[in-house]
């Protein structure tokens, strides 16, 4: 025999990994979300997973109101029109997927929209801040009894999401005596059904909400102590005038004078050890980060010096072997000046100055040439 029944299952959504979109030219925050996890057993109610594989895509699109919709202190179903009214913040639920054996979906928020009742404000004030923000699916199924001997009393068959609400300041799904569910049945006539309520074990996640909060509360006092201690020791140095009583020993007074000065030469002491300690901290972080980046540049340029020098070193012996410089000078010359005198360069002759004299022929320009004989037939 089975019967069937409303399910609230409670969760907790991360408003840490919130952000913001632009869609149609409207404002929305997307927060993630969980719910059922595979095979989960719940208030000796098991959720198979082949169970939960049929139906989670039914969360795509529902709605997620600010709590459970109540009636006359019923719940009533998140897509009844009296439902909408009574929790709708312009919030509803998308992208659901399997990952891990857990239900993810996104629950997306106009803010617009949101900004326009208390509880839509109130969801994303807590948004902003970061706040645990706990979710509670609302689901029907039929429970079927169990056979044989094992840890639960009832499996949940055919099941079918409602909506997934946001909570906020409410126990939720947190007890099991809420009152019963009203639903509008393939007729049109309401019908009543047993209200389950279940949260799944939720103590990794919140232990991760306290050790973050206790994180960020670290940061914002370390932030604050160097202040802190500039000002205490500000404060300690210049007592006010009612504060001090009237010493009739000079002595005594110059004695706790210079005792202060001690106290707060030592606290600037303190405080500047510290800001110097605070400044080798940023100082060795920022060199182990660019200390791959630094390497990585030292081992390109030995590679980039390593081939200039094979360069120069192939184009010296050429222009050598070509007679165009000797091997002293041809040392001492520019890599990009041997570069331009490379193609000039024939092995066993100089290049030609001028390319009217036939330097890129084989034939030797000079051959038969005469220096005495020109310089004679210019005297005459």
């Amino acid at each position: 025999m089975t019967k069937r029944v409303r399910v609230n299952v409670r969760a907790l959504a991360n408003t840490k990994a919130a952000r913001r979109e632009k869609r149609n030219g409207r404002d929305v925050i997307i927060v993630p979300s969980a719910t059922l996890p595979d095979d989960v057993v719940m208030n000796n109610i098991l959720y198979p997973a082949d169970e939960i594989e049929k139906s989670f895509a039914s969360l795509n699109r529902t709605p997620a109101p600010a709590g459970h919709p109540l009636i006359n202190g019923k719940f009533v179903s998140a897509r009844d029109p009296e439902g909408i009214n009574i929790g709708w913040i312009g919030a509803w639920n998308e992208n659901a997927r399997r990952e891990g054996g857990r239900v993810l979906l996104d629950k997306v928020i106009d803010v617009q929209t949101a900004n326009q009742s208390e509880r839509g404000k109130a969801v994303l004030e807590a948004v902003d801040k970061g706040e645990p923000i706990h979710t509670s699916t609302g689901l029907l199924c039929n429970l079927e009894a169990a056979n044989g001997d094992v840890a639960y009393k009832h499996i949940a068959r055919d099941i079918d999401f409602d909506h997934d609400a946001i909570l906020l300041d409410e126990e939720g799904a947190a007890t099991p005596d809420q009152g019963v569910g009203m639903f509008v049945n393939s007729a049109g006539q309401p019908e009543e059904l047993e209200v389950i309520n279940s949260a799944i074990d939720m103590a990794d996640q919140e232990l991760d909400w306290a050790g973050m909060h206790l994180l960020s509360a670290l940061e914002r006092r370390e932030r604050a102590s160097t202040w802190e201690r500039i000002k205490s020791a500000i404060m300690d140095a210049l007592p006010g005038a009612s504060e001090r009583e009237p010493s009739a020993n000079q002595g005594e007074a110059d004695m706790a004078d210079d005792k202060q000065l001690e106290q707060l030469s030592a606290k600037v002491n303190a405080i500047e050890e510290g800001l110097s300690k605070i400044g080798e901290t940023i100082a060795n972080a920022v060199g182990e980060a660019v200390k791959p980046l630094k390497d990585h540049v030292e081992s390109l340029d030995a590679a980039n010096k390593a081939k200039e020098d094979a360069e120069k070193a192939e184009l010296e012996a050429k222009v050598v072997k070509a007679n165009i410089l000797d091997e002293e000078t041809a040392k001492a010359t520019p890599l990009n000046t041997l570069r331009a005198l490379a193609p000039k360069a024939t092995a066993g002759k100089a290049a030609a100055l001028n390319g009217a004299f036939g330097g890129s022929s084989d034939k030797d320009e000079w051959d038969g040439f005469s220096l005495n004989a020109a310089a004679k037939q210019k005297e005459a």
